[in-house]
């Protein structure tokens, strides 16, 4: 794996790729506070669909917004999902009379953010739907019977396809509907030489100079399958067809294909492919397509349609239109569909469709706009939960010491299990809430009301990633939970409220995640702690409830999440490192027992 880098820091590194991106289509805006490309032309008249998700995927997914494609999207930080407050921003970006469509890959920290942000765009009586695209078949149905697939590129297509059914006019269930259908009938895997490198990181698990690993993910998950000796390109492209075609295997026969279906084909480069091999790769893959699978696809797209920073890697996905049609009952054609696809462009999806003279160029200052106005709900003080100022402040900043102290431990576990960035991601809100409390005086009033308001603020806008969606979701319950038990405070102390509220933010979470204790998750710190107050107990034995579940990480086998691709098992007398969002939630937890 290569570790030169022009940029060696991802400080500034995201916005100024965003304003170096948008430089191709003089029409975009940027609002660079919360990283959103969004076209200001976008017609009221029309759906917005929305799409986003980790930067070093580009152009994935600002290079997509323009017409008959995206309204807008999104970027969080390098493999981490942007934020609540990110996403929302962009739905505000391109309002539309007809309503939004957010488009994302089946990642957790996406399907959380996302999620979250459709629900409230919805609350605020705008018609939103949220569609997940997976379609790697690598982890195989057994593997992935709770995370689904994983998205790869043919996600590209799906927004492709969709946004010209927009601007033909489509209601957001009809687009909704023609997505679900596309996604199903698509079957894709990766393939690599080696991993990428993130610009500031140690980067562990690179290849041995003679092996090639198939399965592998866009953000450094290692594969399904190493080979050795690395097969040759013919060999390794018909173990490839073989793993996405094969209907007879009960793991990852996922789509028919039958003879004269109408099929679509994308190869992209991870970005550390030479444009000869990848086309000397395109050249293969439809050879044996045609030879040994009787498929030869109608439209064929190839370039770097989503990358992974610098990986010498690729994905293949094939798309069977005519199952696609079939699957919408009518609603649409096979050529009604290959006619969105050849709808025309000012996005960077014309680099894989052909050539496209765009439009007089205007000074780019005017494409960075200010970012919307922020607003906060002020505090209810007959809804609040009070505590002494003292105690609140010392809590506060013993939690937040803690987890900055447990950060380079949470780093190095979730580079192991992850894609490392876990320990920043809690870092980054611990730092923002003790910037509050010392610069503000958060705790001064003694409102608890006041310090979830503000961390559901932090986790919002500056934690992204699976963690921070998790976070930001459970919060904004507590919050809310909080509020509707305050009275319960004035009688029955403060006890009682947590028990009900914590409660009722874990099962309002698991509307947007399964995961339950024993799965390797925060939730293996967070459910003992809620369960251990609900059953009575005070906050000593609750914190040990807490400390109890996080430890037991050590010996549980990844079920969720990125960890799950990763393939590592947890033998007899073997441990593992703990979970790192469990353990960062324990020492939460622990520091704000100290003060009491």
């Amino acid at each position: 794996m290569s570790k030169r880098h022009l940029f060696t820091s991802l400080e500034g590194l995201v916005p100024k790729a965003l304003r170096g991106l948008i430089s191709y289509n003089p029409r975009l805006n940027l609002d660079e506070t919360n990283r959103v490309v969004f076209d200001p032309d976008s017609p009221c008249s029309v759906v917005s669909i929305i799409s986003g998700g980790g930067s070093g995927h580009e152009p994935a997914w600002a290079g997509y917004v323009g017409k008959n494609m995206l309204a807008a999207s999104v970027a969080g930080d390098v493999f981490a999902s942007p934020s609540t407050k990110q996403i929302l921003a962009g739905i505000e970006a391109v309002p539309s009379d007809k309503g939004a469509l957010l488009v994302i890959t089946n990642y957790t920290g996406d399907c959380l953010h996302f999620g979250l942000a459709a629900e409230k765009t919805k609350a605020k009586g705008i018609p939103c739907r949220m569609l997940i695209c997976g379609d790697d078949v690598s982890i195989g149905k057994t593997g992935g019977s709770l995370v689904g697939r994983r998205g790869l590129a043919s996600q590209i297509g799906v927004l492709k396809i969709l946004g010209a059914a927009a601007a033909q006019g489509a209601s957001v269930d009809e687009l909704y509907d023609l997505g679900i259908a596309i996604t199903a009938q698509v079957v894709s895997i990766a393939a690599t030489l080696d991993h990428c490198h993130v610009p500031g990181r140690t980067e562990h698990g690179a290849l041995g100079e003679d092996e090639v690993e198939i399965g592998t993910g866009p953000h450094n998950e290692p594969g399904y399958r190493k080979l050795s000796p690395a097969p040759t390109a013919e060999g390794l492209v018909k173990q490839i067809l073989t793993y996405c075609l094969d209907e007879s295997d009960p793991e990852r026969g996922y789509v028919k294909f039958s003879p004269g279906d109408e099929t679509v084909l994308m190869v992209s480069n991870f970005g550390g492919m030479s444009n000869l091999e990848l086309g000397a790769l395109v050249d293969e893959i439809l050879q044996q397509l045609l030879a040994d699978w009787k498929l030869a696809p109608e439209r064929v797209y190839a370039g770097c349609i989503e990358t992974s920073l610098n990986a010498p890697a690729f994905s293949v996905s094939v798309i069977n239109i005519t199952a696609a049609a079939a699957a919408t009952n009518g609603a649409y054609s096979v050529d009604q569909i290959k006619g969105f696809l050849d709808v025309r462009t000012d996005t960077m999806w014309e680099a894989f469709a052909g050539f496209q003279n765009y439009p007089q160029r205007r000074p780019r200052s005017e494409q960075v706009v200010a970012p919307p106005v922020e607003t906060r709900r002020p505090v209810d003080d007959a809804k609040d939960l009070k505590v002494d100022p003292a105690v609140l402040e010392k809590m506060l900043q013993n939690a937040c010491e803690a987890v900055i102290k447990a950060e380079p431990d949470l780093t190095r576990w979730d580079t192991v299990m992850g894609d490392g960035d876990c320990g920043l991601t809690l870092q980054t809100g611990a730092v923002a809430l003790l910037d509050a409390v010392d610069a503000r005086q958060l705790a001064a009033k003694g409102s608890v009301v006041e310090v979830l308001t503000e961390l559901e603020d932090i986790v919002e806008s500056k934690m992204g990633g699976t963690l921070g969606g998790i976070l930001g979701i459970f919060f904004v319950s507590l919050r809310t939970a909080v509020e509707q038990n305050s009275e319960l405070g004035r009688t029955d102390g403060a006890l009682a409220v947590w028990s009900k509220a914590l409660s009722y933010a874990l099962e309002h979470l698991r509307q947007y995640t399964p995961a339950k204790v024993g799965d390797r998750t925060v939730m293996d710190t967070l459910i003992p702690f809620a369960d251990a107050m609900k059953a009575g107990q005070d906050f000593a034995g609750s914190v040990d409830a807490a400390v109890k579940g996080a430890e037991k990480t050590k010996t549980l086998k990844p079920r969720l999440g990125r960890a799950t691709y990763v393939g590592i098992g947890v033998g007899e007398g073997q441990e593992l490192p703990p979970d790192p969002g469990a353990w960062g939630a324990m020492v939460a937890i622990q520091g704000l027992f100290l003060a009491v």
